[in-house]
């Protein structure tokens, strides 16, 4: 029996293998004289590889969690200035009633604000008449958009990390049942293997006598 034979088809949304529960281990071993050694071999591999698959979606969950927050800012701001420019385009369609010199009386004052260059140093700037932002992509890679496309970039990649998020945390769970199964099965065929030692060397000495 190989220790991918150990795992059922069942499987979760993302594929991974529903572990069984062994009920009854002498008829899981074949009979009383069953041999537990490869079955507990298995069992470890299984639990081996639940583990490894632990540990790589526990680090996914952390990168995504330290990821929304970031997207989340940036779609907070540029939906920021996305209102602004509307509300710009707005104040000028009614400006273009009013005559040169009411205009020159309230002139659009830029909009200061400060943006981080590393972990604990800011700077700060002016920003004037703005339709378009720079967003990274990873890798390296930054690319300019209008202010409405950010918005629907940056909201998809939002709503795709979030229900990553979701899936990542089921499968952590759904993994650590999996893990409390397989370690339940191998303490019942150990305790299994120890109680059949004891009732045949006991059923030994009763022989002897």
């Amino acid at each position: 029996m190989s220790a991918k034979s150990v795992f059922q088809e069942e499987k979760n949304p993302r594929g991974i293998p529903k572990a069984p529960f062994i009920a009854n281990v002498e008829e899981y071993l074949g009979g009383p004289d069953g041999a537990v050694e490869t079955p507990l071999k298995n069992f470890q591999d299984a639990i081996a590889k639940y583990r490894y698959m632990d540990a790589n979606l526990t680090q996914r969950r952390k990168g995504l969690e330290d990821k929304i927050p970031d997207i989340r800012k940036t779609l907070h701001m540029v939906e920021f200035l996305q209102e602004k420019r509307e509300g710009k385009d707005k104040n000028n369609d009614l400006e273009d009633d009013l005559s040169d010199e009411e205009n020159s009386d309230n002139p659009e004052k830029p909009l200061t604000t400060t943006f981080e260059l590393n972990d604990t140093l800011f700077a700060e700037a002016e920003l004037e008449d703005i339709d378009t932002v720079y967003l990274w992509l990873g890798a390296n890679v930054m690319l300019s958009y209008k202010l409405s496309e950010a918005v629907s970039l940056l909201r998809s990649k939002l709503d795709l990390a979030e229900a990553s998020l979701k899936a990542t945390i089921e499968d952590l769970e759904f993994l650590r049942e999996q893990l409390t199964v397989m370690e339940v099965n191998t303490a019942r065929v150990y305790n299994w293997d120890v109680k059949r030692r004891r009732e045949r060397r006991l059923a030994g000495e009763a022989n002897e006598k």
